[in-house]
């Protein structure tokens, strides 16, 4: 679940970034403040009335509808953390793009995006945690027991305990929660710090 809300947020947030960073047009400096007023909102303050537009919608206590929140709750962060990105790369390589006779689409997709490599797996390990580690979204709008997320049942193995002290199963559980996170940073990491740093010395 957490690989397609990834996805999901990659693609929409680097489509969008790219946008913004490269084009101009009536609305760009509004939708950009927009996008970065979503990071200083805080999740909690959404939750009753998107339990109820969720509801509405038949996406309660399903993965795809779990995948949308996630993606429109990542997608702030990293369109921001793009648009300065995109904004850093050398145009002239997208403007010979287009003369050659490229779209803007395929310019994008097989130009602009790859040369943006860094960046987009600094802020997709930055998704990846936060996505892999949310628990409240998930408590709130997925209730069913048979589809809970590995938040949810760690959260509950915790509590199920209470005075047991079985730390045998929750290290295992955490180990599992830990596992992935820890493999990505590890296979990604040069990238990461080339991302971080890419354009400071411009």
């Amino acid at each position: 679940m957490v690989g397609c809300s990834l996805l999901g947020t990659m693609l929409l947030g680097s489509m969008a970034a790219y946008v913004l960073a490269r084009f101009e047009f009536p609305g760009k400096r509004f939708i950009y403040f927009m996008f970065v007023g979503g990071m200083s909102f805080p999740i909690i303050l959404a939750l009753v009335p998107l339990f109820f537009v969720m509801k509405n919608m038949s996406l309660l206590n399903t993965f795809h509808g779990l995948i949308l929140v996630y993606i429109a709750y990542s997608l702030p962060f990293t369109v921001f953390f793009l648009t300065s990105f995109f904004k850093t790369l050398p145009s002239s390589v997208a403007e010979a793009a287009l003369i050659d006779g490229a779209s803007h689409t395929r310019t994008f997709f097989q130009v602009m995006l790859p040369m943006a490599k860094p960046g987009l797996i600094s802020v997709g390990i930055f998704n990846f945690l936060g996505q892999w580690n949310q628990y409240m979204l998930p408590t709130v709008l997925n209730t069913d027991e048979d589809k809970r997320v590995l938040t949810q049942g760690l959260v509950q193995l915790a509590a199920s305990q209470q005075y047991k002290g079985d730390w045998s199963a929750l290290f295992a559980g955490l180990v599992l929660a830990m596992l992935p996170v820890l493999a990505v940073y590890i296979l990604f990491q040069r990238q990461v710090q080339a991302g971080l740093t890419a354009g400071a010395l411009k």
